[in-house]
């Protein structure tokens, strides 16, 4: 098995980033690698609960993704499960991942730790790297855009 971790800084409060993150609303707008949308959003984040996520790729595949959440520390961590429903790495078929989010207060916002462990392969590994790469652009593009109006609470 095999894991990866992606480190970013964003330019928003840990409280902000925790709300993108563990709410049905915020996942909305940064779920998946690229600018297609999210189909489905369903999040309870706190520990016992789960996600169901589904969204479609600009190639016009749909994935689905499901876990239960294992830790759940206000604006600071998220531990999950995760399982691919439809499409996703076939590597990864009927196999349970697990992926944290840590995050830290730095000054001008939050640093991001993500890791995603338990992956069966390095060719998984690297095609979950493509993924949550884009879709941590997408979080940063969110968040940027949300500060400058104000909308995010």
């Amino acid at each position: 098995m095999t894991s990866l971790t992606l480190v970013r800084r964003i330019g928003a409060r840990p409280a902000i980033v925790f709300a993108a993150l563990s709410t049905s609303e915020g996942v909305a707008h940064w779920w998946g690698p690229d600018d297609g949308p999210v189909l489905i959003s369903d999040v309870d984040a706190r520990v016992g609960g789960s996600f169901r996520v589904r969204f479609r790729n600009l190639d016009g595949i749909e994935h689905e993704a499901r876990g239960e959440y294992l830790e759940v520390v206000d604006s600071k961590r998220l531990v999950m499960t995760w399982q691919w429903t439809v499409g996703g790495e076939p590597d990864e078929r009927d196999q349970i991942s697990r992926v944290a989010i840590d995050l830290r207060p730095i000054d001008g916002g939050t640093e991001l730790t993500f890791t995603h462990q338990q992956l069966q392969t390095e060719k998984s590994r690297d095609s979950h790297k493509w993924g949550w790469s884009g879709a941590l652009d997408k979080l940063e593009r969110y968040l940027s855009a949300e500060s400058k109006v104000g909308a995010v609470p």
